[in-house]
């Protein structure tokens, strides 16, 4: 498999992903275990976790913990073959200081991971949600001094805009601080709202690690108008983590599955074959439940979608409002 610079860390990764957020329920650590083995086979070295994953038994505030203990058991012996994420400032408890981007939350919480994951470093500390009540400036001198001290290598930012990207930088730049290297996204053919943030991205070096490229199994093909879903969807599963299916949706599904159909491949694939083919796009985070599902998001970095394609993608999943450039057009 054909790897990427993931931004400007220098790190190598593959464009898939394996995410872990569902390991515990429904995916059981025996079977997340070997698909972890089965992924390093496949050549997929980067995975990503959380403090606070622990599958569908996860809740605003539950502890958390059960998706990085399982990446842990699952890793030893192998721990030098992977690129490892992991995030923080969810909530992991009712506390004060249970939650957020503070020195101290930051620094206890790397500690509880490292123990959880059986290593000592981080590969990419990731950031997992803007903090209004903390500085960034605070936040970014916490992963600074947990780099000196080389529990993390290099850190990440989910679910920042590019204002916020922006400001690490120049925080960074003015008070010598570590660089963020990357961004994570929630993005997908369904979901572009970022589409035009792609390009600071792919200007300042950071890499998109973006997740629910599949948007929560919609863009798998498995739902059709009019039938129930399958049950062991997402739709059935855990109601409340996928969107409504309403005949608006249905409409752009059948187009884009009728485009993959000409393309030859399945409409997973080619959904993360478009995505992958995005600016600043370096590596998917794909969620798996089985062997079947791992292969086929494998299989998506060997296609790529036709150049015609792109316009009729735009109509059918337009992409957002960009500010009209009356000088160059």
């Amino acid at each position: 498999m054909h790897v990427r610079a993931l931004g400007s860390s220098g790190l190598q990764v593959s464009p898939i992903c394996l995410g872990t957020m569902t390991f515990g329920t429904p995916v059981g650590e025996a079977e997340s275990i070997r698909l972890v083995h089965a992924a390093i086979d496949l050549g997929i070295n980067f995975i990503d976790t959380a403090n606070v994953y622990e599958g569908y038994a996860r809740y605003l505030g539950s502890p958390g913990g059960v998706a990085e203990e399982i990446t842990g058991k699952a890793l030893r012996g192998c721990r030098q073959r992977v690129i490892l994420a992991t995030k923080v400032g969810a909530p992991v408890g009712p506390g004060p200081q249970d939650r957020g981007l503070s020195a101290v939350h930051i620094l206890r919480e790397l500690d509880r991971s490292l123990q959880r994951l059986q290593t000592d470093v981080i590969d990419l500390y990731i950031v997992h949600w803007p903090d209004k009540l903390v500085p960034l400036e605070v936040a970014l001198a916490a992963i600074d001094t947990a780099i000196r001290q080389g529990k993390v290598r290099y850190f990440g930012a989910s679910n920042h805009a590019a204002w916020q990207l922006c400001e690490m930088l120049w925080l960074a730049e003015r008070r010598q601080l570590a660089r963020v290297v990357s961004s994570q996204i929630p993005f997908s053919l369904l979901r572009r709202d970022l589409q035009n943030e792609l390009r600071f991205c792919a200007e300042h070096d950071i890499a998109v690690t973006p997740y629910q490229a599949l948007q929560g199994g919609l863009l798998t093909g498995k739902y059709r108008r009019g039938q129930k879903p399958p049950s062991d969807s997402r739709a059935v599963e855990k109601p409340d983590w996928i969107w409504p299916q309403d005949d608006a949706l249905f409409d752009r599904l059948e187009a884009i599955a009728a485009l993959a159909a000409e393309t030859g491949v399945p409409m997973s694939q080619y959904a993360l074959a478009w995505t992958l083919a995005q600016p600043a796009m370096c590596s998917l985070i794909v969620g798996v439940k089985s062997m079947a599902q791992l292969l086929d998001a494998v299989n998506a970095t060997q296609v790529a979608v036709p150049p015609d394609h792109l316009a009729r993608l735009d109509t059918i999943c337009p992409q957002p409002w960009r500010q009209p450039d009356p000088i160059r057009g």
